[in-house]
């Protein structure tokens, strides 16, 4: 059975900093595309950052380009976010997601097969 487990969310200040993980097991993701997303109350699912398989290629949201970096390990099939100078609006659940086949990143949710269940980050101002 894959899975997707989140880990590394909580309760930080503005400005402070978070890295959040991914541990997939069940298959590997190593041939993958896989991407971090995020959800708010009341709000649609948000792109946040994604990464081909090759570790290369990276994109963002326009928010977080600067502040946040995608990386992953595919000896270990993690994924990682770095968030830096944390905003009250970066406030939401995240969510990793993974492609089943393909290798090239999406910024839209229904491309991916994959998802974990989510760890909530909390911004206080």
């Amino acid at each position: 059975q894959v899975q997707l487990v989140e880990s590394g969310g909580g309760l930080v200040q503005t400005g402070g900093s978070l890295r959040l993980s991914c541990a997939a097991s069940g298959r590997t993701f190593s041939a993958s595309a896989m991407a971090w997303f995020r959800q708010a109350p009341g709000k649609e699912r948000e792109f946040v950052a994604a990464i081909n398989w090759n570790v290369i290629n990276t994109a963002y949201g326009d928010s977080m380009k600067g502040r946040f970096t995608i990386s992953r390990d595919n000896a270990k099939n993690t994924l990682y976010l770095q968030m830096n100078s944390l905003k009250p609006e970066d406030t939401a659940v995240y969510y990793c997601a993974a492609r089943r086949y393909n290798t090239v990143y999406s910024t839209t949710p229904r491309d991916y097969d994959y998802w974990g269940q989510g760890t909530q980050v909390t911004v206080s101002s």
